[in-house]
């Protein structure tokens, strides 16, 4: 895998004629036959191999559409909004002046399916010692409010979680009592399989505006293939649920373009020569939307690899063919949007930073988001959970009820997570034309390299960024009116107010 850009033609500038005192200090890469430059603001613009010679020369003058086209992208330091820059940076990395708003609370590790790919290396139904209590579970709580963020998501997963229903429920009751006083915009999120829900718990579930999340990786052959359940039809009962919450949704006078089931599939071997297939099952299903999500190495899915995985470049591949078909789609009247491509528009087009803790930089390792453990252990994030689940604790950053919370977010773990993920302390981030909208992951590079920081030009994460963003770079490039309006549709997400806690008594 190559980082660095090929070099400039040998006759196109000489050193003696640099002229770089007038321009915005930018990144380049070569991408679909042209050089795209890129500022650390965040603004792009392609340019052909003799205009960048001339830019670099200092041979372009004010009149010309070149001079034009770079100002507008604020590439010339003469004229350049100073103000309007330092805002948009200042919006971008709005976050660093916050505390963690993900706090992920892992109420059980028991689940009644066997997914091969598992990521959470699951327990046996019958494993109870990884149930949450209800002392740990309130602690995990107020150890989660005294966040300085003003927002906070408390995020449900396992294991399965509805195994531990009873712990679920005490923990939204308590929270929301908590709220009362803290006044935070506060939500909740139940990524569940499905395979236990009832009437009751959803009833239950939709009065008190939880999100509900869950899996679902194709039509039923590529579904049930992986996501084994011996006790049932795991494809049937995901679709049968997913389908019914959604109609429960329109029942309540919800937006149905808006509130939905949110899926995702784990992309394996089995699923790449079905890239339509799958996109195909969510339209059917009445998703209005795909992550498309790469098989990682962190708990059994790092077993499985032989069985279930593939090169990057398959994926890349594979990505690319079920972006096509999204489109298509959309170009017929459906609306569905592909969510890794609106992350990367959204910072592209939208000049924005999404809540997106995996890209950005630094990550949200500590600094965005904390994972509670069944037990009470603190980590980082939770994949840093998994590896832990493998018999390393590399991410654990305390134990609640013992531990500060000023003292867990300042400790040497999570500072040694932002200084892993900045882009410009890392070698090869720090002069890639993707810096303004990427970021990297201190624990996928643990995982696959035995190192924080990694080494991008080995690095399976860098190799799957710099492919999508040199495809969406290129799409952008040659959108036509149609794709330019969808592009920009997806960097500007809609807001889901409804998933928003009241606040005050209730």
């Amino acid at each position: 895998m190559t980082l660095r850009s090929p070099p400039l033609p040998v006759q196109s500038v000489s050193l003696q004629r640099l002229r770089l005192d007038a321009l915005v200090p930018f990144q380049r890469r070569r991408v679909d036959g042209r050089w795209l430059l890129t500022t650390d603001f965040g603004d792009h613009a392609f340019v052909e191999d003799d205009e960048l010679t001339r830019v670099l020369e200092g041979r372009v003058t004010p009149d010309e559409e070149l001079h034009v086209r770079l100002a507008e992208r604020h590439f010339w330091i003469d004229g350049l909004d100073r103000d309007l820059l330092t805002e948009r940076v200042r919006r971008k990395q709005r976050f660093l002046a916050f505390g963690p708003n993900l706090h992920i609370l892992v109420v059980t590790l028991r689940c009644n399916h066997t997914c091969q790919y598992c990521h959470a290396s699951r327990a046996r139904m019958d494993a109870v010692e990884t149930d949450m209590s209800i002392e740990i579970a309130e602690r995990s709580v107020d150890f989660a409010f005294e966040t300085t963020s003003p927002s906070l998501t408390i995020e449900f997963q396992g294991g399965e979680p509805l195994v531990n229903w009873p712990v679920v429920e005490h923990v939204i009751e308590y929270a929301r009592q908590k709220n009362a006083i803290a006044g935070k915009s506060l939500m909740f999120a139940l990524v569940t399989n499905l395979s236990l829900m009832d009437e009751e718990k959803l009833a239950w579930l939709l009065d008190r505006q939880v999100q509900i999340c869950t899996s679902l990786d194709g039509p039923a052959f590529l579904h049930d293939g992986v996501r084994v359940w011996k006790e049932g039809a795991s494809h049937e009962t995901a679709v049968r649920w997913i389908r019914r919450i959604n109609e429960a949704y329109g029942q309540r006078g919800l937006d149905p373009t808006l509130y939905r089931v949110e899926a995702l599939p784990t992309v394996t071997r089995l699923s790449l020569p079905h890239a339509k297939a799958l996109i195909d099952e969510y339209v059917a299903v009445g998703c209005r939307g795909i992550f498309l999500r790469h098989l990682d190495p962190f708990g059994f899915a790092s077993v499985a690899r032989e069985r279930l995985g593939y090169d990057m470049d398959a994926f890349l591949a594979f990505y690319r063919e079920a972006f096509e078909a999204v489109v298509d789609l959309n170009r017929q009247g459906v609306d569905f949007v592909e969510r890794t491509a609106a992350v990367f528009l959204g910072k592209i087009l939208g000049h924005d930073e999404p809540n997106f803790l995996d890209i950005r930089s630094p990550c949200g390792a500590g600094i965005g988001q904390v994972a509670y453990n069944h037990d009470g252990r603190l980590f980082t994030c939770d994949e840093g959970r998994m590896v832990d689940r493998k018999g390393d604790a590399t991410f654990q950053i305390g134990v609640v009820g013992q531990d500060r919370y000023r003292d867990v977010v300042s400790g040497a773990v999570v500072r040694a997570m932002s200084l892993a993920s900045t882009l410009e302390g890392q070698p090869g981030c720090a002069t890639c034309a993707y810096k303004p909208w990427c970021g990297v992951c201190p624990v996928h590079n643990y995982g696959e390299q035995g190192s924080l920081h990694g080494r991008m030009a080995d690095s399976t994460w860098c190799k799957k960024h710099m492919g999508i963003m040199d495809f969406l770079m290129t799409r952008i490039r040659r959108a036509d009116p149609f794709e330019r309006e969808l592009f920009q549709r997806w960097a500007s997400p809609r807001e889901q107010p409804h998933y928003v806690q009241p606040r005050g008594p209730f």
